[in-house]
């Protein structure tokens, strides 16, 4: 059944808690009176690690365990007379703070897992080289790339994250920009909205060009471990359509495109020749060593030029020693490819370290002696849109 996105006016499933909400249930819990709480926390986590990995199962221990720690919250003397809204802010507290502690147990945990992101990622990339909007029937007033850069850059934050939620708020900002603009051409441009049959094309598209990391596990991670109260209306519609893109995507073909079957299967061998290339290309700097090894003189095992030049990677930049004349209008796609890599990669790579001392921050404030939190330090406010303080160890 066709259905129209939810009204970016409309209250969002996923009312984020003030900073000063999320620290104060930090406060509460490092209260003696909550010790009993603090050790059905530790207890749970240290569980774990009594059996092997099975997401399914660890899936519902989860969520049973959040649904009892919120009736245990309601009656515990800490949270008496607490708001609706009060309780909401600890148990997302709460949830951020069992799952950055479960993260490298529960995502990604199998073969499997491990398998399709890896198949997805490789289809995505050939899909990359050669797909256009209007393969996708996106109609030309749709097609703003400023929008659809944007929202590609919140689908890529998504693997940055380790707590569900915030994963999730990656999707809904990305899916937000995408209905704004459907909103903003329906207006201007007098453009009949056709629901999901504008929203999901493009959808479809802005995930192959962001081409996110570990799209399957992300998603599954989502569905198994956000609390189930918090998917509905909103975030369940957009979630939702993400798996869908996804599984599009996976099954994709000539016939699922507006393309002739021919050129379909010409420019996926091509991608496919493209990649295989670029991974058989020795890279001088590994030969150049493993030369100097050969004839009994290793030498360092890589010194600072031999980083330098391993870095430039001349099969993932190939224009790099190129000059302005050998380029062709044919090569500017490409160019442009590479740029949005480059950009994406320096974007990550600065968030992270930012991350680093935020995650040290917050979540040592649980890590307190004797099964009690210890004393947070001060912080600064800062002005995050909907994102808990903090992002995981």
């Amino acid at each position: 059944m066709e259905t129209t996105p939810p009204s970016p006016s409309s209250p969002s499933a996923l009312a984020s808690p003030s900073s000063m909400e999320f620290y104060d249930f930090l406060d509460r819990m490092r209260n003696p009176a909550s010790l009993d709480l603090v050790r059905s926390i530790k207890s749970f986590i240290v569980s774990f690690s009594f059996y092997p990995a099975n997401p399914e199962n660890d899936g519902k221990k989860v969520q049973d365990f959040f649904m009892t720690m919120e009736g245990a919250l309601r009656d515990h003397p800490l949270w008496a007379g607490a708001s609706d809204n009060e309780i909401d802010c600890a148990m997302e507290g709460l949830e951020k703070y069992v799952m950055t502690k479960l993260f490298s147990r529960t995502f990604a945990c199998s073969p499997e897992d491990s398998k399709a992101d890896r198949e997805i990622a490789e289809k995505i990339s050939l899909l990359q080289t050669f797909l256009r909007p209007e393969h996708l029937d996106i109609p030309a007033i749709l097609r703003n790339e400023a929008s659809w850069l944007l929202a590609e850059k919140e689908l890529q934050k998504m693997n940055s994250f380790k707590a569900p939620r915030e994963k999730l708020l990656c999707i809904m900002n990305c899916c937000r920009v995408i209905n704004n603009l459907l909103l903003n051409a329906s207006i201007s441009e007098n453009h009949v909205l056709a629901g999901a049959d504008d929203f999901l094309p493009v959808l479809i598209y802005v995930t192959i060009k962001a081409n996110p990391p570990q799209l399957h596990s992300n998603l599954k991670f989502i569905q198994l471990y956000r609390r189930q109260a918090k998917l509905v209306s909103e975030a369940a519609y957009y979630l939702t359509n993400l798996i869908s893109a996804k599984s599009f995507i996976a099954d994709l073909n000539a016939r699922s495109l507006s393309i002739n079957e021919i050129e379909f299967e010409e420019n996926m061998q091509a991608a496919r020749g493209a990649n295989k290339l670029a991974r058989d290309e020795p890279d001088p700097a590994v030969e150049e060593i493993a030369a100097r090894r050969r004839q009994g003189n290793p030498g360092p095992s890589f010194t600072m030029s031999d980083k330098e030049r391993m870095m430039k990677g001349r099969s993932t930049y190939p224009f790099m020693e190129a000059k302005a004349d050998e380029l062709t209008v044919g090569d500017v796609e490409r160019l442009l490819s590479i740029y949005k890599d480059v950009v994406n990669k320096y974007t990550h790579l600065s968030e992270a370290f930012r991350q680093l001392s935020l995650s040290k921050q917050e979540f040592h404030h649980l890590e307190g002696t004797s099964g009690s939190f210890a004393q947070p330090p001060q912080i600064n406010i800062r002005k995050d849109k909907e994102s808990i303080p903090g992002r995981g160890e």
